[in-house]
């Protein structure tokens, strides 16, 4: 059993209602996020917008729009960095029992039951099952109800027989946490967030949590499954694939803006996260961009 331990959310649905949906039809400023889980299934879909994926042990960036389906006690990050003028994003909670013990475990609904298997791994869904299912997403919150319910079943269906779909996490890293190890958690990544373009000692990240660094070294590959040296790198690139999207800076002055000091040692680290080089994936972006 994995010891990976960060925040446990609580959620409270609307009244008289066995799910909660939240519907942002504009950006509603920087919301600070934070590594979080729940015991609710979280279903997210954002029409125009971009931001930074972290689920679990993945790292990316959507630009445009997206729909991701976000198991059980599946630790995650807040999504969107701004909605675009016209976008909306759609967040769906419900628990895998909302209709009850044993409704999923019935021979009709195992297509369903199979999905929140696959969902405490994350799942990204690709464009065509996107552009199906988004707009019937969109519309739950007019919905009440039975109907309500009627189409989040429908939604469920669609996307458990949908074969566009990436499965996040190879590993499943869900669990369940202890208070008190989820506040340091948040605190390293809050530090990593806010100081990976410059160098992090292990003195200096050992000391934000108040321990020793041989303590530090082995509780943080408790919890993350990795290095300390890993996790401050993924976010360099992550960072990078941003700048490699969004600006026009050449590939050298990314790396330095990403905290990298030696190119060529960036271009290294680029590979082995992304598995191609940064020129490439530069290149097959601008194929992207229609």
């Amino acid at each position: 059993m994995s010891t990976r331990k960060p925040t446990l959310e609580k959620i409270s649905n609307e009244f008289g209602s066995s799910m909660r949906v939240i519907k942002n039809e504009a950006y509603v400023g920087e919301k600070k996020p934070f590594w979080h889980f729940h015991p609710e299934i979280e279903l997210v879909y954002v029409n125009k917008g971009r931001g930074k994926r972290h689920i679990g042990n993945h790292l990316s960036y959507f630009n445009n729009s997206m729909l991701l389906l976000i198991g059980s006690n599946l630790p995650h990050n807040g999504f969107t960095d701004r909605l675009t003028i016209n976008g909306s994003e759609t967040i769906v909670q419900f628990r895998p029992e909302f209709l009850g013990e044993h409704f999923f475990k019935v021979p009709e609904m195992e297509l369903i039951n199979n999905l929140f298997e696959r969902a405490k791994n994350g799942i990204l869904f690709g464009v065509k099952t996107k552009q199906k299912i988004g707009p019937k997403i969109e519309k739950l919150n007019q919905k009440e109800g039975f109907k309500k319910i009627l189409v989040l079943l429908e939604v469920l269906h669609a996307l458990a027989k949908a074969k566009d779909y990436t499965v996040l996490n190879a590993d499943s890293f869900t669990f369940e946490a202890e208070p008190q190890d989820s506040a340091k958690v948040d605190k390293i990544f809050k530090h990593v967030n806010a100081n990976f373009q410059n160098h992090i000692s292990l003195d200096e990240i050992a000391d934000v949590v108040s321990m020793t660094v041989p303590a530090f070294c082995r509780y943080f590959k408790k919890v993350t499954g990795k290095t300390f040296t890993k996790l401050v790198n993924e976010y360099r690139v992550v960072h990078a694939t941003k700048l490699l999207s969004e600006s026009q800076m050449s590939i050298t002055d990314i790396s330095y803006e990403c905290g990298f000091n030696n190119f060529s040692h960036f271009n290294k680290i680029f590979k082995e996260i992304t598995g191609k080089s940064a020129s490439k994936y530069r290149s097959e972006l601008k194929m992207m961009v229609q």
